[in-house]
């Protein structure tokens, strides 16, 4: 169930700077599920204890790209992005023994 909740961590360098400063962890997770769900889930599956969770819905966006045949129209889907507040001393490491 946790699987099917949590879609997969956003690592960019603004989530980054969040989870190094202010332990706060970003995902993407599905449009349907709540943040109690959301809790239980990255609890479960990451075995930490979460303060709390903010969610945002990103909305779709259009794309363009010039090729050499021509410009080619696109759009990215919108999603659902979960912001994850952890306990004091607790903390998820994405990338393990790299």
């Amino acid at each position: 169930m946790a699987k099917m909740i949590l879609i997969k961590p956003i690592i960019t360098e603004k989530a980054e700077g969040l989870s190094e400063n202010l332990n706060q962890y970003s995902f993407v997770v599905d449009k349907k599920s709540s943040k109690i769900e959301i809790k239980d889930a990255v609890q479960k599956m990451y075995d930490v204890k979460v303060a709390s969770v903010n969610t945002a819905i990103m909305p779709a966006k259009a794309k363009n790209r010039n090729t050499r045949s021509g410009l080619i129209r696109g759009r990215v889907s919108s999603y659902k992005k979960a912001v994850v507040t952890l306990a004091e001393g607790h903390e998820i490491d994405f990338f393990g023994d790299i």
